[in-house]
């Protein structure tokens, strides 16, 4: 995510900040950097026009000149203008008025809504609420039907429609049998168009007048970058949004659609799908989004991730195995599923400050086919070889390759680096960490 801009801007960061002082001069040359690497990340140019001369106010004066530090001043008024810039603070969901509330998600086709709605729910479900799926597209061919396979993942009920109804009269009949579900809350998949049309929007304003929503959120894919925030400014002069969901953000290496909506429509962006699993829908913290951006990591959204996703008991029973010297490769094998639930190792690595820009630490870590090939190999060993590694000999190691489908180099490089892993661990444990259980904990 941002991967480009976060490179250009850590460099900026770099050079700024090994100044022992700054001149106008050379912040006029740090602020043409940052310029050129918002305009290349595909940011909106009368956004960037209008960035980069409030941050020159700032920089131009008292609180960065006679700064102590004054290249750290000026990173720091850089992070709060995007983070000023992408709206300073989360925009919640907004509920009020009777029950149950409703949500209209809007887009163009394509955009991810469908799959969308499924991962809200699954959201606002663990948030305590009791939604119900609302499929009113009735025009993409199996869109209700994949809406149907989608709720009963996540375990929410899902309104029958069919495409013989009108999408307006789904929505007012689902909003008006959601008690008999026990549903407190209606998120209506709407039907998107390959493009901005009459129709579309004739369509969408009519369930807007009919069922008065609480929320009318834009999904837009982020990897389109200013072609997203030329759709969500259409949507919003026809629909007046009350917020967007910027979908497939993992891909998106430039970041222009994240860092221009909210100052282009005036509307904040709600939530981010960082990925394809149903978990993968995120709010969005402008202020912690304007630190990853800077190469300073994202540690809260990690720490809040690590404890949605991670057994305490479990974390708390590794760290007692690390003090004894008793981990072992079925621990090892344990650390990486709780790894993948967290997210991708690329994922992870982006929420450490300075990692992200680490190519050759990015290098070094394995993608997700590596990770499927290492439990592999642990899963084809006996119990007795998982708790005693020293005991794989080398017809061991052959077995254990056949049954895995891998080379016995796999299986060597393996048992190598949990050795390393290992002693880092009991090293760290020495010093009053714990290692990997450190992060899980």
């Amino acid at each position: 995510m941002f991967e480009s801009l976060t490179e250009k801007l850590g460099k900026v960061s770099k050079w700024v900040t090994g100044r022992g002082r700054l001149s106008e001069a050379n912040i006029s040359d740090a602020l043409k950097q940052v310029r050129l690497a918002l305009l290349e990340a595909d940011v909106n140019y009368k956004v960037v026009k209008a960035l980069v001369e409030d941050i020159r106010l700032r920089a131009m004066g008292q609180e960065v000149l006679a700064s102590l530090t004054p290249g750290q001043q000026f990173i720091k008024i850089v992070n709060d203008e995007l983070t000023r810039l992408m709206g300073e603070s989360v925009a919640g969901l907004r509920f009020s008025g009777r029950t149950p509330h409703s949500i209209l998600l809007v887009g163009l086709q394509g955009s991810g809504k469908t799959t969308t709605a499924a991962k809200l729910a699954h959201f606002l479900r663990k948030q305590g609420r009791h939604p119900l799926l609302v499929p009113a597209d009735v025009y993409r061919p199996a869109a209700i039907e994949q809406l149907k396979k989608l709720g009963a993942q996540v375990g929410v009920p899902v309104y029958p429609s069919t495409d013989s109804q009108k999408p307006e009269d789904i929505c007012l009949d689902a909003l008006s049998t959601a008690g008999k579900e026990g549903a407190d809350l209606l998120i209506m998949d709407t039907a998107g168009r390959l493009h901005i049309n009459e129709a579309l929007m004739a369509e969408l304003s009519r369930i807007k007048d009919r069922l008065a929503p609480n929320e009318i959120l834009l999904v837009a894919d982020a990897m389109t970058g200013q072609d997203a925030v030329n759709v969500a400014e259409s949507f919003n002069d026809s629909l007046d949004i009350s917020g967007v969901i910027l979908s497939k953000m993992e891909g998106d290496a430039r970041g222009g659609a994240a860092l221009s909506i909210k100052s282009v429509t005036g509307k904040p962006i709600k939530f981010i799908g960082v990925g394809e699993k149903i978990e993968s829908l995120e709010p969005f913290y402008p202020d912690r989004m304007a630190s990853q951006i800077l190469g300073m990591g994202d540690v809260m959204s990690l720490i809040e991730k690590a404890q949605d996703q991670v057994d305490e008991k479990e974390a708390l029973k590794l760290q007692k195995k690390i003090k004894k010297r008793e981990f072992d490769l079925e621990d090892f094998k344990s650390q990486l599923g709780q790894m993948k639930k967290i997210g991708s190792l690329d994922q992870i690595l982006g929420m450490l400050p300075g990692m992200g820009q680490i190519k050759k630490l990015k290098q070094m870590s394995p993608d997700e086919k590596e990770l499927a090939k290492i439990e592999a190999i642990i899963n084809s060993m006996t119990m007795q070889e998982r708790r005693r590694h020293k005991i794989i000999n080398a017809s061991r190691r052959k077995r254990i390759a056949r049954g895995s489908g891998t080379t016995v180099q796999d299986v060597n490089r393996l048992l190598k680096n949990f050795v390393q892993t290992k002693k880092m661990m009991e090293r760290f444990t020495k010093k009053g960490t714990s290692g990997l259980a450190s992060l899980f904990g």
